[in-house]
């Protein structure tokens, strides 16, 4: 496994951040880490790292223990820390490369212009860090934690900071080194997740609450929605004996909104039903679980 975590656990003070918190990522997998402000993300992350010590438990960075192996493990990995420290004095080019030599880089140059290309540094490559944008800040900082070639990247909130199109230019770079590598990323933007990953992790109060692929947990108990606009009026009692509906809602007398764990088969019966009752269907859409619908019924997050 690229990353093993068994039964870790973290307290400050009185209060437990991780509570024994167990998963796998498996080599090639992009892996989409996810939580509300203060369920242990960042917490766990950087136990994984080696920049925390966990007070329990064990974990494991292609197969290497991280506790009494740390510069073994820090080889092994890329980190974007959510804060991304960076030295705003230096200029970008000579701060990847100062990286690049601390992590005994070969051909350090070279590799600082792939990086640099990678990540659309191109053209501040010459500038100090401080005159950069906070969007650019965050490039510098995932062209760091590339420099060495690292076999797994673990990404705190890898687009804080960056516009639409940085995000999506971004988006693409991780994509790209997700066929070769092992990535472990947090994101409070759930499309982004979802656009990159088949797998998610949901961690909530310091506990793991889904650990699936989205498509399973979107199965899950799940009931789908089909949204109907009729062109005559109706009432809702002539629906409720329909098979296969769960509940109506009503928005108008034209616009229906009807819940089942089925939606292909509650669009037929539907559609036989109007057929049969001279009512005539303008518009029929079906909606399934969101990945935020999956991620506040498990978090309890309302807003």
């Amino acid at each position: 496994m690229s990353i093993k975590v068994e039964h870790i656990s973290k307290t400050y003070g009185v209060q437990k951040a991780v509570d024994d918190i167990s998963f796998e990522v498996k080599p090639g997998e992009v892996v989409g880490f996810l939580g509300p402000n203060g369920a242990g993300k960042s917490t766990t992350l950087k136990m994984i790292t080696g920049y925390l010590q966990k007070d329990a438990g064990n974990i494991f960075v292609c197969d290497i223990p991280v506790e009494g192996e740390a510069i073994s493990t820090k080889k092994q990995i890329g980190y974007l820390a959510e804060s991304n420290p960076l030295y705003h004095d230096m200029y970008v080019r000579e701060y990847l490369q100062f990286i690049g030599e601390l992590h005994k880089v070969g051909e350090v140059k070279k590799r600082v212009d792939e990086v640099v290309l990678m990540t659309g540094l191109s053209a501040e490559i010459h500038k100090e860090i401080g005159q950069l944008s906070k969007g650019y800040k965050q490039r510098v900082g995932l062209a760091a934690a590339m420099i060495h070639d690292p076999a797994v990247l673990i990404l705190d909130e890898p687009t804080t900071g960056l516009d639409p199109n940085q995000i999506i230019e971004i988006i693409e770079v991780i994509r790209s080194l997700g066929k070769k590598k092992t990535i472990l990323f947090s994101s409070h933007i759930l499309q982004e997740v979802e656009s990159l990953c088949d797998r998610v992790i949901v961690i909530n109060k310091g506990k793991i609450v889904a650990d699936d692929r989205i498509e399973k947990l979107r199965d899950a108990g799940a009931t789908s929605t089909l949204r109907v606009q009729l062109k005559e009026k109706a009432t809702k009692n002539i629906f409720e004996n329909i098979p296969g509906l769960i509940s109506i809602e009503q928005i108008d007398e034209h616009n229906w909104v009807f819940h089942t764990a089925d939606a292909e088969k509650l669009s037929k019966e539907l559609i036989g039903f109007t057929l049969q009752h001279s009512l005539n269907i303008v518009s029929l859409q079906t909606q399934t679980r969101s990945l935020e619908d999956i991620f506040k019924e498990l978090t309890g997050e309302t807003n």
